[in-house]
């Protein structure tokens, strides 16, 4: 009989530091995790510094790295990594060339960034411990629109860039906030060319008479107050297509998407990464991933697919005065063992609890905070598993608790 194949999954790795050097049983426990698949998935969440060079690109939350880093994530066991992220492009071209050449120097499978539109779309896949691996990784933003990766014409070259999944963001307001809206704008005597000024570098929005550009962003008049995301058909063409194409090769799928289009309550999942996640799954995607928003979020099962909205950090390495990282919730997380059947269909899920920091780090607001998870126990594991578990059954997925594990089963 096929033996089963496990893919492990975690929250992202923003990593400033290499962590080889560091001799400690906490350290060496997570690493065990890890290494325990030889499928083992994370975000990096950086950008490598490295032979092409490059510029900051960023003010604030400007993440860059040493190829280091890369072996620190291959030493934890880590062989699949998305790329595609709001970091990506923090060094411009340079920054994302220079990723490119490092992370395949190493040897991961990688997705995501590319040196044209063309090769940050497609499917990167693999063969890994006999297993048919694929990754299709995409970010939506919000970014500028030259950190997104496009194709060279007759007059213009090529840009490298990331894989963009493109979302357009509106807001549904009443017919008085619509007619302030407007008041305002005529006010200060706004025109059609100011209007494309301030949407640089993407070009002005197409607008109805039942709309209004208000300074880039759009208003809808409506009967009530809302807030939209809407994905671009095209652009889901693109990354579904690219799914389409990893299955038909036999592939096992795995569909990524990074966004900081988050609900104003960090643990709820946008409707709209819902739809998008389960239109993965109906072209051929075996898992789907999802990183941007800090915390935990929950996870769906659909089709016999595991639907991961969030799983929040897993290496977070903040400045100190960063306080906005503070809360509690940003540092708890979990590692998912996932086992699939023969037809690629999930059979279980083990989740262990995680403190991204260590368990003292949760009251010190960054001053103690190690650079590594450490495995969560006794009150604060059942706090974490607790949050997993409800958040789950918001879904209809139903966990068993087990100590300080949770347990999926499936009921193929």
């Amino acid at each position: 009989m096929p033996k089963p194949f496990t893919f492990l999954v975690t929250g992202q790795s923003l990593i400033h530091h290499d962590l080889r050097a560091i001799d400690d049983p906490r350290l060496a426990a997570i690493k065990a995790l890890v290494r325990s698949s030889p499928v083992s998935f994370t975000n990096f969440e950086m950008t490598i510094y490295g032979r092409h060079e490059g510029w900051p690109l960023k003010g604030s939350y400007f993440g860059c790295a040493q190829p280091e880093v890369l072996d620190a994530l291959k030493d934890f066991g880590f062989s699949v990594l998305s790329l595609s992220n709001n970091h990506a492009f923090d060094l411009g071209p340079p920054g994302v060339l220079s990723t490119l050449e490092e992370a395949s120097l190493r040897g991961f499978l990688h997705a995501g960034i590319g040196k044209d539109r063309r090769s940050a779309s497609r499917a990167a896949s693999a063969s890994i411990a006999g297993k048919a691996v694929a990754l299709v990784s995409m970010d939506a933003g919000p970014g500028p629109a030259f950190m997104y990766a496009d194709d060279g014409t007759d007059n213009r070259p090529a840009r490298p860039g990331v894989n963009r999944l493109q979302v357009e963001r509106s807001f549904d307001v009443d017919d008085e906030t619509f007619a302030l809206l407007q008041q305002v704008q005529q006010r200060f005597g706004t025109t059609s060319l100011e209007l494309a000024n301030y949407a640089q570098p993407n070009d002005p929005p197409s607008i109805s008479g039942a709309e209004a550009d208000f300074f880039g962003t759009v208003f809808r008049r409506a009967s009530a107050s809302a807030r939209r995301i809407e994905i671009e058909p095209e652009s889901a063409i693109t990354q579904l297509a690219a799914i389409r194409r990893a299955r038909a090769n036999g592939d096992f799928v795995i569909a990524y998407l990074h966004h900081h289009h988050w609900e104003p309550d960090w643990h709820r999942v946008p409707e709209w990464v819902q739809e998008f996640a389960r239109l993965c799954i109906d072209n051929g995607a075996s898992a789907f991933v999802s990183h941007g928003a800090p915390v935990l979020q929950g996870m769906e099962i659909y089709k016999h697919a595991p639907l991961f909205y969030g799983l929040g950090n897993f290496l977070f390495h903040t400045s100190k005065d960063e306080t906005e990282w503070s809360p509690r919730e940003v540092w708890k997380s979990v590692v998912a063992t996932c086992t699939f059947n023969e037809k690629n269909e999930i059979d279980e899920i083990d989740f262990r609890p995680i403190v991204v920091g260590g368990a003292e780090a949760l009251e010190s607001r960054g001053q103690q905070r190690l650079p590594y998870p450490v495995l969560a126990e006794g009150w604060l594991a059942d706090e974490i598993l607790s949050d997993l578990v409800e958040r789950c059954e918001g879904f209809g997925t139903t966990i068993a608790r087990n100590n300080e594990r949770a347990i999926y089963k499936a009921r193929i």
